[in-house]
């Protein structure tokens, strides 16, 4: 395996890493911020007193390792149309971090009426909701015939069916005002996990 590939799929393994140092350290800027309760998008929420500089410590970064990651799996399974298709997924998943932070919420990320940014915003994390969980149910079949890993084809539809799930408990925790910020960090920590898996398998079976 080349160098290049070895940089651009390990990017996946970093990402976990860059998200979670990305938000503690953001949060501490903000005074009061709750990580059970609150969004992470509200870090860079309008009138936030991190919003200056959260969409540059996490939303881009994290948008940048996402498309090298993509890349990376596009070069390695380049002859499997549907890990292809996975690749551009992964890539989506990364252009809508990026919108996600080019966009901020409006304050407190739930307004009765959004703005043009809130619903912007909001379609670009519909956007990477839906683009990384297809992508972790695609390797649900290709990862015993790509990687020789029938474990990784169950770890991943077991993640797809898990964002699935903690969406409609953030769902109900919209209604309730409470542990919004629980469910989302678990819905994301699992997606990220499968992509630094998937990461971490490539790397192992490249020449």
């Amino acid at each position: 395996m080349k160098t290049i590939d070895r940089v651009l799929l390990g990017s996946g393994m970093v990402i976990p890493l860059w998200l979670f140092v990305g938000v503690m350290l953001t949060a501490l800027a903000y005074p009061g911020y709750s990580h059970l309760d609150q969004a992470m998008s509200q870090l860079g929420a309008q009138g936030a007193p991190t919003q200056g500089f959260s969409a540059w410590v996490n939303n881009l970064p994290l948008a940048v390792l996402f498309v090298l990651f993509a890349l990376g799996v596009a070069r390695r399974f380049r002859a499997s149309r549907l890990a292809l298709f996975s690749a551009g997924l992964i890539l989506l998943h990364g252009l809508g971090s990026l919108g996600t932070g080019y966009f901020p919420c409006d304050q407190g990320c739930a307004p009765a009426q959004p703005s043009f940014s809130q619903q912007m915003h909001n379609l670009a994390g519909l956007l990477m909701f839906l683009s990384l969980t297809l992508a972790s149910l695609l390797w649900g079949f290709l990862g015993k015939r790509l990687l020789a890993s029938a474990g990784f084809g169950v770890f991943s539809i077991a993640c797809a069916v898990l964002a699935v799930a903690t969406v409609v408990l953030m769902a109900q925790a919209v209604e309730s005002g409470q542990l919004f910020g629980l469910y989302q960090r678990i819905n994301y920590g699992i997606s990220v996990a499968w992509v630094a898996g998937l990461a971490w398998l490539s790397l192992r079976g490249g020449a």
